[in-house]
């Protein structure tokens, strides 16, 4: 609480939540229609019917807005704890047990990790669903698209909490109260779940916090090259490629979207640095 910047980008965080969670509702009160589409009512600036104007088809730029928040924030929470649990899952087996099988993950995590991130993203959400043999009515759903970006980004985001819960493991695997466990006939798997991941919490907290920014950034990235959550579910990022072509003649459809990624990335990262502050408090870099 001594952080005041990262409460306040917690306040920020759970507002943009809520607004975002609570869009239908908000929507319902204000009588606008995220998909309504008005072609004499194109590109109006903000007035009392729509508070921050129109877009190209005549929607409403601000229930678009809380819409595509629920989709980025989802994507940006779904990601980053599936790539949590699937880091957290590698490192503490890794750092526990080691040998080969720590040889073989951490080998596995180098690889992933010298791979080239975007470009590897840009294939993976080029390569066309119905082609694999998925139904038709699955890949043609606006959901799938959300779902399979988080598979995507989730499929190689794992790796930094899978490195930092391996180093905590090591660490551990030789504390008294794990040798004490063992001795009384413990297993591995006991020992795991009962006393080295309680312990590895920390920092996989932290990184999982300061990876939400980093999915949310990826997915602007895709949805901005037209790979991402495809119209007409919004996103914030496929908002700002839509606005992309009017960025002259109205400069605000691109300010919406882009000042929404912004303070949402840089909530989380203050955020992270904060928990990381509350995790550590004899830290240096704790700030008062």
């Amino acid at each position: 609480m001594r952080n005041r910047l990262a409460v306040g980008c917690l306040i920020l965080l759970a507002v943009l939540c809520l607004l975002a969670a609570g869009a239908p509702l908000i929507e319902a009160m204000l009588g606008i229609d995220p998909e309504a589409v008005d072609l004499m009512a194109r590109l109006e600036p903000a007035s009392a019917a729509h508070p921050l104007g129109t877009d190209e088809l005549g929607r409403d730029v601000l229930a678009r807005l809380l819409e595509g928040g629920r989709v980025s924030l989802a994507v940006g929470l779904a990601t980053a704890l599936i790539a949590a649990l699937v880091g957290t899952l590698i490192g503490v087996a890794a750092g526990y047990v080691g040998g080969a099988l720590d040889a073989l993950l951490m080998r596995l995590t180098d690889g992933v990790i010298a791979l080239p991130l975007l470009p590897l993203l840009i294939v993976l959400a080029a390569v066309d669903p119905a082609k694999l043999g998925l139904p038709a009515e699955m890949v043609g759903s606006p959901w799938f698209g959300l779902a399979r970006i988080v598979a995507i980004i989730g499929l190689v985001g794992w790796t930094t909490v899978a490195r930092l819960s391996r180093a905590a493991a090591l660490g551990l695997r030789d504390r008294d109260f794990v040798r004490a466990s063992r001795a009384t006939g413990a297993g591995p798997l006991r020992i795991m779940r009962r006393h080295i991941l309680p312990n590895v919490v920390s920092p996989v907290i932290v990184a999982t916090t300061l990876s939400v920014g980093n999915v949310i950034l990826l997915e602007s990235a895709l949805s901005f090259l037209g790979l991402g959550i495809q119209p007409p579910l919004p996103s914030w990022g496929n908002m700002l490629s839509g606005a992309l072509e009017l960025i002259h003649a109205s400069p605000a459809l691109a300010v919406w979207p882009g000042a929404m990624i912004f303070l949402t990335v840089l909530a989380f990262n203050f955020l992270g640095d904060g928990l990381q502050d509350a995790f550590e408090p004899r830290s240096p870099t704790t700030r008062l």
